[in-house]
């Protein structure tokens, strides 16, 4: 593992002006001071940037009187850290990629070269040295099928694809769809890398959120984070412990279920859960009320009224200039659809990026069965495939009852599943099923938004007219206006 401070937010002014000292220290704490006084201040916000330059020390006193005692944390916000996070198991990446507000860019698994990339999990006791060997077994097994199941993959593509393999974009493109079938067997303890950009106040919740994971992989990343900012904006970490609230709610909650709610394990299949009735009237109410200053609940009886080809109207008018790269308006956000399925963990990391969402998730079970991809079929590894997974779960069950669960995971693979709930809000739904049912998007994750997007045009027929993947645009516009949107740029 490796966590590396790739930079921060200076100003400018520190960081060109010449003769400048070494002992003034270069810290985002002086851009927060300033802007934390812009609202109780005379002076203009360059003066007040260099009065925080010149006396650090006032400045951060000053953001510590301000987030602590007052209460206002978004000028922690103006602080921005960048991270390189090397050599971290899959199940790490997940944790590290469940906030909302941050952004990353992960290495792609079609990368991982699989000559000792992985992890051993820091729970298992070193000398348990049956354990350990049974472990380095079950991954070795895995990464040779994955090598022999690309290479097969990959001809069966060539085959099928013959105007592919011409050009060397095209040919990766062959190999990328053979890398991302193949990596089905892979394991959760597989390393990976991702590139983070957070700002003071979410990276602060970071660490109170690390801290209290089961997985030491977890807590220990959170302790190599916190090292190497602590020193430098130490007046905007100030609550990187986790509250009594935050350390007693989930033992206290899971502490008191068990055994009184029995029923069904999870649908495999997608399942909505919830939805806003009557979400075409409700977003086009919202849009009178707005253009029209009325209460909304009289424009909600006014539309109401209206009859269904009015309505339709109305909105083949809202959309008649959209293009696929078009997002709605936010009158969108206000109806919204929960579901819940089974899915993959290779779906799941697909997923999980869409994080302007409410996204919960359970633990692997292997009780939930694996994803096969159908090429793995296709040419012939089906059975073998199975006898992996059969080990596999044997492993997995040994490690569990000896080291528990979160111990246990890492010997998963990228097929096996868990149970995810899922909100969205219409217009983060437009951009899930823009990118998700695009006909090149990832096999796996494009059935589950096909079949979530029968589900919502279920629901909401009017405001999901123009509802489909990028590359069905086209064809989905010229049915509803009889011709084919005009492309702006």
């Amino acid at each position: 593992m490796d966590i590396i401070l790739a930079g921060y937010n200076v100003e400018a002014e520190l960081i060109n002006r010449p003769g400048r000292r070494d002992d003034v220290p270069l810290t985002p704490e002086t851009i927060s001071a300033a802007y934390a006084r812009i609202s109780r201040s005379s002076l203009d916000i360059p003066e007040l940037r260099k009065e925080a330059r010149e006396d650090v020390k006032k400045a951060r006193k000053s953001n510590q009187s301000i987030i602590f005692s007052m209460g206002h944390h978004s000028v922690a916000e103006h602080a921005v850290f960048n991270f390189d996070v090397i050599g971290v198991s899959r199940l790490a990446l997940e944790e590290i990629e469940k906030f909302r507000l941050v952004s990353y860019t992960e290495k792609s698994q079609r990368y991982v070269t699989l000559e000792g990339d992985y992890l051993l999990p820091p729970g298992i006791d070193p000398s348990d040295s049956a354990t350990l060997q049974r472990f380095r077994e079950t991954i070795d097994l895995q990464n040779r099928f994955y090598k022999k199941a690309f290479i097969l993959l990959k001809d069966y593509l060539f085959a099928q694809y013959p105007h592919m393999t011409e050009k060397k974009t095209d040919r990766n493109v062959l190999e990328g769809w053979a890398k991302e079938d193949a990596r089905y067997i892979l394991s959760l303890a597989t390393l990976g890398q991702v590139g983070i950009t957070i700002n003071a106040r979410n990276l602060e919740h970071l660490f109170r959120r690390f801290s209290l994971s089961s997985r030491q992989e977890v807590q220990t990343i959170g302790k190599k984070m916190f090292e190497l900012v602590s020193g430098i904006a130490p007046s905007l970490i100030l609550f990187p412990e986790p509250s009594r609230f935050e350390t007693a709610l989930k033992n206290s909650f899971s502490q008191a279920i068990p055994g009184r709610f029995p029923g069904h394990p999870p649908s495999k299949d997608l399942k909505i859960l919830s939805y806003t009735p009557h979400a075409d009237d409700i977003i086009l109410a919202s849009f009178v009320s707005m253009y029209r200053s009325m209460d909304y609940e009289d424009a909600y009886r006014e539309v109401e009224q209206m009859p269904p080809a009015e309505k339709r109207e109305l909105f083949k008018n809202l959309f008649r200039t959209m293009e696929f790269f078009d997002h709605p308006p936010r009158e969108f956000e206000i109806p919204g659809v929960t579901f819940q399925c089974v899915i993959s963990a290779s779906n799941f990391a697909q997923l999980k990026r869409h994080r302007i969402a409410t996204l919960l998730t359970g633990d692997y079970c292997i009780e939930y069965g694996n994803v096969l991809p159908p090429n793995i079929k296709t040419v012939g590894l089906e059975d073998e495939f199975n006898r992996i997974i059969e080990l596999t779960d044997e492993t997995y069950g040994k490690l569990r009852d000896n080291y528990g669960k979160e111990t246990a995971e890492y010997i998963l693979t990228n097929s096996h599943c868990r149970h995810v709930i899922m909100k969205m809000n219409l217009r983060e739904i437009y951009h899930f099923i823009r990118l998700r049912a695009d006909s090149h998007a990832q096999w796996d994750i494009r059935g589950l938004a096909l079949r979530f997007r029968e589900e919502v045009e279920a629901r909401m027929p009017l405001s999901s007219l123009l509802l489909c993947g990028k590359s069905d645009f086209i064809a989905r516009y010229e049915s509803i206006y009889g011709q084919k949107p005009q492309i702006s740029i």
